[in-house]
């Protein structure tokens, strides 16, 4: 039996490292480096994870969080005893999800234990209620026993490990400020929207896709609940995009035109799950849409729009007629003339052009309908460039699924990034990557190959995001059918590590009991303490958790409000300040390039792609943009709209 004693330090404000005595760090490695917490060598880490035959003075508990595995005689030192029962554990039920089914791939035989008062149990065997998970504060740390270890991955079998070590004490420095959100209204129409947008902000997220076909026509409760929205989002430092789902332009378009409707390979109309395609390639029928588009890109204060997913269906291609798009009287005439057959006969078994008789026919059409889609796509994003010339600040952004990694999706739904990227790139536009259902049994790690796929694609554009689908999946998977828990933060933060931006699928269906961890999963940053000071390297903007006047490399910093500071990214060094900024901004989204405080004044250097949002902590006398005073700036304080591009800002006391 190892045993050491370490030099008692009381346990920092924020955890950064941890080392791991007679327990193997591999899967420890994947849990704490989710949020920020590094492996090191030195025994006086801020975490210590002990193994079954690891012994230590149990006192340093009272000054580190201490993790046990396993009902042996160390957790035995720490009161927690086994009995001479036994439980089979296939499912647990955890405090922070109880209505979470939780399975484990592999059920475990494990012994039944006893834990001492004081002890918070926060998880348990199912059937038998045997704790599998349980701690308590001590006097400067904490101690959590689990009754086995946490399973290769860091996720097989607790995936609200990291929400007990919060409830008993554990802290994170630092915040991302920089996800994306998806946002159906269809889910919320009677929820709070202030209630809401403060949630979002605090959960890291700077701006929101919102399903815009639900707005297409006018409709006052649904218009007025949406510029409720986009209100609530603005004060709370939030940008909002318009997320529309082309070919679907709404049910309304859909019942007015059925001429319009897209066919399937069936001769059916296209209507495919949700969505209620339309035929796009009909001058008449995209003419119509374009307008229904625009005029509800001007009728409400959007930031952006988001074209996500348009391609064709389905997922099964040429197998499955029933879903196979498009089949319209354009397509079919148009591919005849290139072509030379009608590429509806593909689909007949006793022509010489079906797709089994003339397999060079098909890959003529696939390879057809895939360049139909770049054509679909470069004539909308011109159809946005309409609304752009009278709102410059319209970001502009393109989701669409990844056809690299997963090469049978450019034949299924003829999405094709490598022709879309070039065009994204010469117009300065964000490509949103959706990764396909098929690969998500493969864990965190596809993202890092996501990225490398696309790296070769844009060696130089940084402008390529991912979306992430955080919905029920229809694999067998484990421990939870959806993803959450650590499982959810591993995902976020190799997404974060791999693409410049990470965009979550969708609001509604993330666990609340994941939304104080997802932007400490979000954040690339590396933090380390030494007394009062932060030394931080982000790439991006990030929160520090901080109380009190703070100085940002030597100088008044005054973007902070009483929780945390907002930090630019780059390396810089937080110590504690004597006095406030005169003029102070709680939240600022934007890329903060510099900031100087004066006796009077706040003035803030920045860039943003679409509107920048500061948020006053009080009112202001004057605003002003690269010197020229803003015309009826918000004198209240709240939340103030700024110029896209790259400017100067100065806030007057």
């Amino acid at each position: 039996m190892k045993s050491f004693v370490l030099f008692l330090l009381p346990l920092v404000a924020g955890a950064t490292t941890f080392h791991a005595v007679g327990a193997d760090p591999a899967p420890w490695s994947k849990i704490f480096g989710a949020v920020g917490i590094a492996q090191t060598a030195n025994v006086n880490a801020d975490i210590l994870v002990a193994g079954p035959h690891a012994g230590f003075d149990p006192a340093l508990a009272d000054n580190h969080i201490v993790i046990l595995e396993g009902a042996s005689a160390l957790a035995g030192g720490f009161g927690v005893h086994k009995t001479s029962k036994t439980v089979l554990v296939r499912r647990i039920c955890d405090e922070h999800a109880p209505r979470m089914e939780i399975f484990w791939e592999k059920p475990l035989t494990i012994p039944i234990v006893q834990v001492p008062s004081g002890f918070r149990i926060f998880a348990a065997d199912y059937w038998k209620h045997a704790p599998v998970i349980a701690g308590r504060r001590t006097a400067h740390g904490a101690i959590l026993w689990l009754a086995t270890k946490p399973g290769a991955n860091g996720y097989e079998r607790y995936p609200y490990l990291l929400n007990a070590l919060a409830d008993l004490g554990l802290k994170f420095p630092a915040r991302s400020a920089n996800l994306w959100a998806f946002f159906d209204s269809s889910y919320r129409l009677r929820a709070d929207v202030y209630y809401l947008a403060r949630r979002w902000r605090a959960a890291g997220i700077a701006a929101l896709q919102v399903a815009a076909w639900h707005n297409m026509d006018p409709n006052p409760t649904r218009d007025a609940f949406l510029k409720r929205l986009i209100d609530a989002c603005h004060r709370n430092g939030i940008l909002v995009y318009a997320w529309f789902e082309l070919p679907h332009v709404s049910d309304q378009f859909w019942a007015d035109h059925p001429e319009w409707r897209e066919k399937t390979a069936l001769g059916q109309d296209a209507q495919l799950d949700w969505r209620k395609l339309m035929n796009l390639q009909n001058p008449d029928c995209r003419r119509a849409a374009a307008r229904e588009v625009l005029a509800l890109l001007s009728r409400f204060d959007w930031d952006g729009a988001n074209l996500a997913e348009l391609y064709f269906e389905s997922l099964e291609g040429v197998s499955d007629p029933a879903r196979f798009t498009p089949m319209d009287d354009n397509v079919r005439a148009e591919f005849k003339r290139i072509g030379g057959f009608d590429p509806k006969l593909l689909f007949d078994p006793s022509s010489p052009y079906s797709a089994a008789n003339d397999p060079a026919g098909l890959r003529k059409f696939l390879d057809y309908r895939a360049g139909l889609t770049t054509r679909m796509q470069a004539q909308w994003l011109a159809i946005l460039d309409r609304e752009r010339a009278k709102k410059p600040y319209l970001d502009v952004v393109l989701t669409h699924i990844d056809d690299r990694f997963e090469p049978g999706i450019r034949d299924a739904l003829g999405a094709d990034v490598a022709r879309t990227l070039p065009l994204l790139e010469a117009r300065g536009d964000t490509l949103l990557v959706e990764d396909p259902a098929t690969l998500w049994s493969l864990g965190p790690s596809r993202y890092a190959k996501l990225a490398q796929e696309y790296h070769k694609l844009a060696p130089h554009d940084k402008n390529i995001g991912v979306d992430i689908n955080v919905v029920e999946r229809y694999q067998d998977v484990y421990p939870t059918k959806k993803q959450t828990g650590v499982e959810l933060m591993e995902l976020v933060h190799q997404a974060a590590v791999s693409f410049s931006r990470v965009a979550l699928y969708f609001e509604h269906s993330l666990e609340s009991q994941d939304l104080g961890l997802l932007p400490v999963a979000a954040t690339t940053a590396t933090v380390t303490q030494k007394g009062t000071v932060e030394v931080v390297n982000a790439r991006h903007p990030i929160r520090i958790a901080w109380k009190g006047p703070v100085k940002l490399d030597g100088r008044v910093w005054p973007i902070q409000n009483s929780h945390d500071v907002l930090v630019p990214a780059g390396k810089h060094t937080l110590t504690a300040g004597s006095a406030p900024a005169s003029v102070t901004v709680s939240d600022f989204n934007g890329q903060i390039q510099s900031a100087e405080a004066s006796r009077a004044s706040t003035e803030i250097a920045y860039f943003s792609r679409s509107r920048a949002i500061a948020v006053l902590a009080a009112p202001v006398s004057c605003v002003e943009i690269d010197g020229t005073p803003l015309q009826n700036p918000d004198r209240e304080g709240g939340a103030m709209l700024l110029p896209a591009g790259q400017h100067v800002v100065a806030f007057t006391k």
